[in-house]
Formats: C-alpha cells, sequence, structure tokens
C-alpha cells in the first residue's frame, strides 16, 4: 500500500536522526505533509458542504503539530515527563468543537461527525509534531476510510432498518389524531412523537416522529415509499425523512 512506503520513508529518515530532532529539516517536512493531511480531509469536509471546512482544518492541524514539536523540545531537552503542550490543544479543540454541535430545525443533530474529525485530526496532527510518522498516517487512513467508505455501508444500514424518522407538518393540531390512527393502519409503531420546538411559535403544527415498521408486508417496502404513501393523506401538509 502507498501508505506503507510514505511510513517506511519517513521512519527510514528518522532513523538518520535530523526527522526526530527540532529543527529546520524536520519542521519543514512536518509542515508540508500536515497540510497535505488537512487539505485532503478538509476538502472532503467542505464538498459536503460542512462547517468546518479546508482553512479550518490546515490552521487546527499546524497549531496541533507545532504543540507536538514543542513538546517534542521539551522532552528531549528539558526532560519533561509528558506532553502538556498537546494534550492542552486537542482539549482546548474539543471543548471549541463541542459547542459547534447543533440541532436543525427539524430536531436533527447536526456537526457531530465533523466535531470528531477536527478532534481526531489534531491528534493525528500532534502525533506528527512528536515525530510519530507511522501512527499519523495510519490514524489519518483510518479517519478517511471511516468518513468515505463506511459512509455507504452506514447508509444502507440505515436504509434497511425497521426503524425511521421523520419531520412532520400537518395542516392544523387537530389533525394529529388523524394522522397517527392513519399510521397505525398502515402498518407502523410510533416509538415517539415531540412537538418540533423551532417551530413552536410559527403556528404551525410540526412534529419530529419515530416509527417502527410493524407490517411484515411493509418491512419489504423503503422507508422513501413509506413517506410517500403518508403524504397523501388529507392532514398532511409536509413529511419527509430525517437523517
Amino acid at each position: 500500500m502507498p501508505i506503507d512506503y510514505i511510513a517506511y520513508w519517513l521512519n527510514g529518515m528518522k532513523q538518520t536522526g535530523w526527522a526526530s530532532e527540532v529543527n529546520f529539516g524536520s519542521t519543514a517536512l512536518k509542515t508540508a505533509l500536515v497540510i497535505v493531511l488537512a487539505v485532503i480531509l478538509g476538502c472532503e469536509r467542505s464538498r459536503n458542504r460542512h462547517a468546518a471546512g479546508l482553512r479550518t482544518f490546515i490552521v487546527l492541524s499546524i497549531g496541533s503539530m507545532f504543540a507536538g514539536i514543542a513538546d517534542m523540545y521539551f522532552i528531549n531537552d528539558l526532560h519533561v515527563g509528558f506532553s502538556f503542550m498537546s494534550a492542552a490543544v486537542v482539549i482546548g479543540i474539543s471543548i471549541i468543537t463541542a459547542n459547534t454541535i447543533v440541532y436543525s430545525s427539524k430536531n436533527q443533530i447536526m456537526g457531530l461527525t465533523t466535531s470528531f474529525g477536527v478532534w481526531t485530526m489534531s491528534i493525528i496532527a500532534a502525533l506528527l509534531g512528536l515525530g510519530l510518522y507511522t501512527a499519523a498516517l495510519v490514524g489519518f487512513a483510518a479517519l478517511m476510510l471511516g468518513l468515505l467508505a463506511f459512509s455507504k455501508l452506514e447508509f444502507y444500514i440505515t436504509a434497511k432498518s425497521n426503524h425511521f424518522e421523520i419531520h412532520l407538518e400537518l395542516k392544523s393540531r387537530s389533525s394529529l389524531q388523524e394522522f397517527i390512527t392513519a399510521a397505525r393502519e398502515f402498518g407502523l409503531k410510533i416509538d415517539n412523537l415531540e412537538v418540533n420546538p423551532a417551530y413552536a411559535n410559527s403556528g404551525l403544527s410540526v412534529y419530529t416522529v419515530r416509527f417502527t415498521v410493524v407490517d411484515k408486508a411493509l418491512r419489504k417496502k423503503s422507508h422513501n415509499d413509506i413517506i410517500e404513501a403518508l403524504s397523501v393523506l388529507d392532514c398532511v401538509y409536509h413529511i419527509e425523512k430525517i437523517g
């Protein structure tokens, strides 16, 4: 695999001494490498229109990398027993990213994957700063695999699940009982039904509903087919799947 050759090449330079020391050559190498990794991850997030994009990943990665370099100097030259700069950066980023996780108007959690991606990238950049090239590259490969390859697997598993969630807009509040009765007759069990707080003062009757498909024949249908069938009910103004 290409990553094996890159790691072998980097570890070979590390054995020569200069790549494992705090000097201009090793700093330039780490900076170039961390920018490349940040650009790859940032482009993937930007392409999917996530909040943290290219510049965000580059800036945080460079900061984490230099924290790792500082720790390398403290450990090797000042004999400090632990990587306190890297730890402080990772903790700080975790606090910042926790505040970026929000609920959309459809009561859906947004920013969770990107927040963990930012946090994980900060650790990978710190590993590069500390000269742990193999661990950083393998970790980055695993991160990209999780974001790209497993997203399709997650979509497939979700699509085949007997559980799904919808954003529901009814024509009036009095229509809720009519919708519940129709859904049960259709072969759906309502696991949870909440008034969407984002529309509390809008005059609209909006809900977030979680279903379980209990009818065996209905389980052969896709979630979109079920939602399309529910959308023709007279009481429904708008309905769509969440997630």
